[in-house]
């Protein structure tokens, strides 16, 4: 038995959940839409650049948790499963979970989105274990702040050793599958780290290094 762990967005889905979350978020009229379709894509570049401020963007990214009433979220977020994450399913991305699960696999996902976006996408995917950044919640609402170390790259690696210290296994064998060089830092520890559908810099990173590089996507 290995660990098998999965980056989330534009690995095992097609897009980034975190972004289209704020874009439903615009659609639905329920922030500034000007304001905020525009510091939601200036977030996301300095993401994909690797310039990422994450305290900034977890700020602006939580207060609508906060903003929104608790009830009236959960049913959003069923309307963005249905809109938003259904439609960029992967196949490819299915039947490499299932391999994993053969195998005899345990399966973790680890992701810088929040876990209000991506709990209910891991369990859709099947997949149990979830690491992911913590909104903090009081007296059952959400206060706009996060908690703990954001999953966000030396943070998946806190986070992931963390949660080691209560499973029963080891990092012997493991896998980690990324599109990111923002995961460099746990793509590093990892027996088997392996590139998947990555940006430029990433693929640069794993051809220098002789990790494979795969497709979900063709």
């Amino acid at each position: 038995m290995s660990l098998a762990i999965f980056d989330l967005d534009n690995t095992l889905i097609g897009g980034d959940s975190d972004h289209l979350w704020g874009e439903f978020l615009v659609r639905k009229r329920l922030v500034d839409g000007d304001y905020y379709r525009t510091e939601n894509d200036r977030f996301y570049r300095d993401y994909q650049a690797g310039r990422l401020d994450v305290d900034a963007y977890l700020q602006f990214a939580l207060r609508p948790l906060a903003e929104i009433p608790t009830t009236r979220l959960t049913e959003l977020h069923r309307q963005f499963m249905r809109e938003c994450i259904e439609p960029i399913r992967l196949p490819k991305s299915d039947r490499l979970l299932q391999q994993h699960r053969d195998r005899g696999d345990d399966l973790l996902i680890i992701t810088a989105t929040n876990r209000f976006v991506t709990a209910p996408i891991a369990s859709w995917l099947g997949v149990d274990e979830l690491l992911a950044t913590e909104a903090e919640i009081q007296a059952g609402a959400y206060t706009g702040r996060y908690t703990g170390t954001p999953c966000y790259r030396e943070g998946k690696v806190t986070r992931l050793q963390n949660w080691l210290q209560h499973y029963s296994g080891t990092l012997a064998g493991s896998h980690f599958y990324s599109d990111s060089i923002n995961d460099l830092p746990l793509l590093q520890k990892v027996d088997t780290p392996i590139a998947v559908d990555p940006d430029d810099e990433l693929r640069r990173c794993a051809l220098g290094n002789g990790w494979d590089i795969i497709s979900l996507r063709d």
